[in-house]
């Protein structure tokens, strides 16, 4: 296998991890920036200032920017490691069962809040704000399903991680 194949595999596994970097900080930003934003709002303008146009717009800026900030992070990390170090790091990630649930968590409240947030808060914020902002808090609050079953006893059982051959120049 020529270094254009390696080059190759190395650019795919930097792909995967900064996807999933994307992902944890989309998950991150959106479980904090919520009580974040309304404890500043209330603390530094009072009641007045605190809408539901506001917050949700916050909770799905928020979101971005962990998005964006967790895929620049893994860019970085990965495109200086080694590429068995990534490949093994990406192997590891494939085969751990407790993040693909707290993803899948997350993923599932963020479609149901997208969905359930206009429904309820229709005349309150724009279009917009209602269903991105409502993915966000879905997101956190599936994110936090997770964290709560895994809290009351429901884990995930290990999952053994296949050995990566390497390949001989």
């Amino acid at each position: 296998m020529g270094p254009e194949g390696l080059s190759a595999t190395h650019a795919a596994d930097v792909e995967v991890l900064m996807r999933r970097g994307m992902t944890k900080g989309y998950e991150v930003f959106s479980l904090l920036t919520p009580p974040v934003y309304a404890a500043f709002v209330l603390m530094r303008k009072g009641k007045g200032h605190f809408t539901v146009n506001r917050f949700l717009r916050a909770a799905w800026v928020g979101g971005a920017v962990g998005c964006a900030g967790g895929g620049a992070l893994e860019y970085f990390r990965s495109s200086r490691a080694s590429e068995v170090t990534v490949t093994n790091r990406r192997l590891q990630h494939a085969y751990d069962a407790a993040s693909l649930r707290a993803d899948d968590h997350s993923t599932i409240g963020a479609i149901l809040f997208a969905v359930l947030t206009p429904a309820i808060l229709w005349k309150r914020a724009s279009t917009v704000n209602l269903v991105l902002g409502g993915a966000g808090i879905g997101s956190a609050i599936g994110l936090l399903t997770h964290y709560g079953r895994t809290v009351t006893g429901d884990i995930m059982p290990d999952v053994q991680v296949p050995e990566t051959p390497i390949a001989s120049s």
